[in-house]
């Protein structure tokens, strides 16, 4: 008897766990290029996103997803989220060619985020060129996203709009990295030891609601954070993310999606000299 009980409770534990590790890895971003684009007359754009495949559906169905424009109107400012909690540290990092964009990935992580008392790892980030939020209806020339992981598999996504100006330390730092893998597509580059805190966010104030990848499979209850100061970027910097990818649009930017009543707060610090 204990013996077909010490059975069943271990087929339940492998069983719940088997569920969660799916879940996780449907929620992730799709790395196939082939798998759609963002040309809007294509039969695989965004458009139709939400049906090439049943689990991209809710990139069609779903009320909560990314990106959105930052109006002023319907933004409540709070000061009770408290500043953004980084701990970010250096870490082994590789650069692949996704065909849609160009992604540097952490391979043990590189430190983390806190929300709401949940630690978030940082696995990846990448650039949309446009930004694919707006702030009042205005698209900035390139927006980073840093993707982040809890351990059930629950994505936060900090955010950075950049508009053209001065260099972007940061990229300046892999331009050479960047040039190399204009033509690979098919494997990741190993760049070595790489710090997320030499990427300069320099404002306390940010966005925040919840939304949704904004690629395939579009899921949903994704926390996400908008640096409010739009940083800067040269035209070089971005024509190189641009040709880099190869593909055949010369944006990877979803269009925006509605609000659907969510709520979007503004975080700003009670102390008016804290940026």
């Amino acid at each position: 008897m204990e013996k077909r009980l010490a059975t069943k409770i271990l087929f339940w534990s492998f069983f719940i766990a088997l569920v969660q590790f799916s879940c996780q890895v449907k929620s992730q971003e799709v790395e196939d290029e082939r798998e759609f684009n963002y040309d809007e007359e294509s039969e695989k754009g965004p458009a139709r996103w939400g049906d090439l495949h049943r689990e991209w559906s809710m990139c069609k169905n779903g009320q909560m997803q990314s990106p959105i424009d930052l109006l002023n109107e319907r933004v409540e400012i709070v000061s009770h989220l408290g500043r953004l909690n980084r701990s970010y540290h250096s870490s082994n990092a590789t650069i692949k060619n996704r065909g849609h964009d160009i992604m540097l990935k952490w391979i043990d992580g590189a430190g983390y985020i806190v929300v709401n008392g949940t630690q978030y790892v940082l696995k990846q980030l990448h650039w949309h060129s446009p930004s694919e939020h707006t702030i009042n209806g205005r698209r900035f020339n390139l927006e980073l996203h840093m993707v982040h992981e809890s351990p059930t598999g629950q994505t936060a996504v900090v955010a950075i709009m950049y508009k053209i100006g001065r260099p972007d330390s940061f990229l300046s730092m892999i331009t050479n990295h960047l040039a190399a893998i204009t033509d690979i597509t098919e494997k990741e580059i190993v760049l070595g030891i790489i710090d997320p805190k030499q990427i300069n966010i320099g404002s306390r104030k940010y966005y925040r609601y919840i939304g949704s990848l904004t690629i395939p499979p579009c899921t949903q209850n994704v926390v996400w954070t908008i640096v409010r100061k739009v940083r800067t970027v040269t035209r070089e910097q971005v024509r190189l993310l641009r040709v880099a990818v190869h593909d055949e649009s010369n944006s990877n930017a979803r269009s925006l999606q509605p609000i659907n009543r969510r709520k979007v707060h503004l975080y700003r610090p009670e102390d008016p000299q804290q940026n």
